[in-house]
């Protein structure tokens, strides 16, 4: 059955309101009811109030066109949890004067979508635009999308979806070329902040007793211990905030403490700062644990940088860079686990992918390690950027232009298919070069199966040198 989430259809427009809608599964209900967790209560009501996000507020930009009901235009929402994806819809809901209604894709199917649609063609026929919010929409299937997409395209409705991967990976091409994409930062400590003094002064937030004359007193300690547990989350901040106050009160105190805080949650503090020296000291601690095969300080680092809120693509991106620098041939696999992690972080986003980045980081820990491949491209770029380039062999160079050949491209070349081992011994680097050694494989590992087939190949090689320049 459809709740009505912002009020009766019937309702005059003077109201505030505006026309309302459905919703199924929706989250975004009437803010002023009994016993709603502190962060709905506290929701934005105006694009003013809007804490964070700066660069998507600036006068006459998208989102304010959309929240003041000038623009039909469609947009996906892409962001971390907790950056205001739904606040802005629950803004665009109050503010605009057209039918407001929502959908969690988690719950809605086709029937739903269809049958929201098909409401939407007929108030638009009575002059009632619709505005349809999709939560999670990268959960919808391709052929939810792609029921969506018509009514896109022929602005039957202004579609305000909200997801927390990318829209490239998750969402079909043509609807995504038919919105427009605004990407949501995380929060800073100081927005976070801003949130909090807003929720231990404002009538909506929270009161010892529910008094609104009586403010809680936040220790400055346990204000650093929010900051960093909340990872630029402000949903995770407020949540922990009302906790925290519920365990003071219960004490009969007003005071919110780091133990207090610490209780509330459950969990020990978390001593990391995301932008001081904590952040480099825990990231250099990782990599080092891991390029040292110790994986249990390895998971150790990983939990530490996850519980205090750091972006998992960082984290992705280390290991990728990692698994090449300090692991490379001695484990081929070990880049495709990377790469795998990095675009899982991106399909999947946390909870669930702190699972893919620890079967990453246990595989890439045990892994054999090498350096030879980095050693490698940084001895060939230093000899480059010093001037040792010297002319392309000729019979290396490109031979299918006319006249080609008349200067010698491409005349004697051996085609390396042709020969035995498929190994053509004729000169590849140039003559500045001749005798230039940038890899050298490892005894370890995968890579100790090259050291043996670099020798052999190099060998045969040599004859061609031999050859061209005999004994005097």
């Amino acid at each position: 059955m459809s709740e009505d989430l912002f009020g009766d259809l019937s309702a005059p427009t003077g109201s505030g309101h505006g026309p309302t809608g459905s919703g199924h599964g929706g989250s975004l209900s009437d803010t002023t009811r009994a016993g709603l967790p502190l962060a709905v209560r506290l929701r934005p009501r105006t694009i003013d109030e809007i804490v964070g996000q700066q660069h998507l507020l600036a006068a006459g930009s998208p989102l304010r066109r959309l929240a003041s009901g000038d623009t039909a235009m469609s947009v996906f929402l892409w962001g971390p949890p907790g950056t205001g994806k739904t606040t802005i819809a629950y803004v665009v809901s109050q503010t605009t004067r057209r039918r407001f209604v929502e959908l969690s894709a988690v719950t809605a199917g086709v029937k739903e979508v269809r049958a929201v649609l098909d409401q939407a063609r007929r108030d638009l026929n009575q002059g009632v635009q619709t505005v349809l919010f999709v939560d999670e929409v990268h959960r919808f299937s391709k052929t939810q999308q792609d029921v969506l997409l018509p009514a896109v395209e022929n602005r039957l409705v202004t579609l305000i979806a909200a997801t927390t991967e990318n829209p490239s990976f998750s969402v079909i091409s043509p609807l995504l070329s038919r919105s427009l994409l605004l990407t949501l930062r995380p929060l800073t400590d100081d927005d976070i902040s801003v949130l909090i003094d807003r929720a231990l002064t404002d009538d909506r937030g929270i009161h010892p007793a529910g008094d609104t004359a009586r403010a809680f007193t936040l220790d400055p300690e346990a204000r650093d211990t929010l900051l960093r547990m909340a990872g630029g989350d402000a949903r995770r901040a407020l949540t922990y905030l009302e906790e925290s106050a519920a365990g003071a009160e219960a004490t009969g105190s007003e005071l919110i403490d780091t133990s207090t805080v610490e209780r509330a949650v459950d969990k020990a503090a978390v001593r990391y700062d995301r932008d001081g020296d904590q952040h480099y000291d825990v990231i250099s601690a990782f990599i080092k644990s891991i390029r040292g095969s110790d994986v249990q300080a390895s998971l150790h680092y990983l939990a530490r940088m996850m519980e205090a809120g750091e972006d998992p693509r960082f984290i992705a991106r280390r290991l990728v860079v990692l698994a090449s620098e300090d692991i490379g041939l001695a484990d081929p696999t070990a880049l495709q686990t990377a790469v795998a992690a990095a675009q899982a972080v991106a399909l999947i986003g946390m909870p669930e992918v702190r699972i893919n980045l620890a079967q990453a980081v246990i595989a890439l820990a045990l892994a054999p390690k090498s350096n030879a491949v980095v050693l490698a491209v940084d001895e060939a770029l230093a000899d480059v950027r010093a001037g040792r380039i010297g002319l392309v062999p000729p019979h290396l160079r490109d031979g299918h232009y006319p006249g080609a050949k008349t200067y010698g491209h491409g005349v004697d070349y051996t085609y390396a298919h042709d020969e035995p081992h498929g190994i053509a011994a004729q000169q590849y680097l140039p003559d500045e070069l001749s005798g230039a050694d940038y890899y050298r494989p490892v005894a370890r590992g995968a890579e100790a199966a090259m050291v043996d087939r670099l020798r052999r190949i190099e060998g045969i090689l040599r004859m061609h040198s031999a050859a061209e320049d005999p004994p005097r």
